[in-house]
């Protein structure tokens, strides 16, 4: 999240693959203006909306129960200043997320985390943290 701060005061954020939601709550915490929260399993869902009542967040953001991957690619040309995303381990979601990102940039800066075994396309700035990388994409490209 420090890596992005300076891009999220204002900023419509986008978290896909949300789970609790902790990504997105966290940048309106920091100063997005709005956050764009998509989930698709329901119990988890169920959890997520409860996490956004229990912060009386509800005005700050919009939950979506719909697949992660096709919100994604629905979205307009640089719609979200920053997007999230913690898709599941080892089943290729990071990479065809990261390919639908260079096809079509959705948001200014992309962070996907995912496992050192997989490799992304294009030329993310990737940052190792234990058994996890966060891979970022940023449009421009630096």
């Amino acid at each position: 999240m420090s890596i992005v701060q300076p891009r999220l005061r204002g900023a419509r954020v986008l978290d896909l693959y949300a789970g609790s939601g902790a990504l997105g709550l966290e940048a309106l915490s920091r100063g997005a203006a709005f956050a764009d929260i998509v989930e698709r399993h329901a119990r988890t869902f169920r959890v997520l909306q409860e996490n956004v009542a229990a912060l009386g967040a509800e005005d700050s953001v919009r939950l979506h129960r719909a697949d992660a991957l096709t919100f994604a690619s629905a979205a307009g040309h640089l719609e979200y200043g920053v997007a999230f995303a913690d898709p599941p381990y080892d089943t290729g979601a990071a990479a065809a997320l990261a390919e639908a990102w260079l096809a079509a940039p959705f948001a200014a800066v992309l962070g996907i985390e995912h496992t050192p075994r997989e490799t992304l396309p294009g030329e993310p700035d990737s940052r190792r943290y234990g058994s996890s990388v966060v891979s970022f994409y940023y449009f421009p490209a630096r």
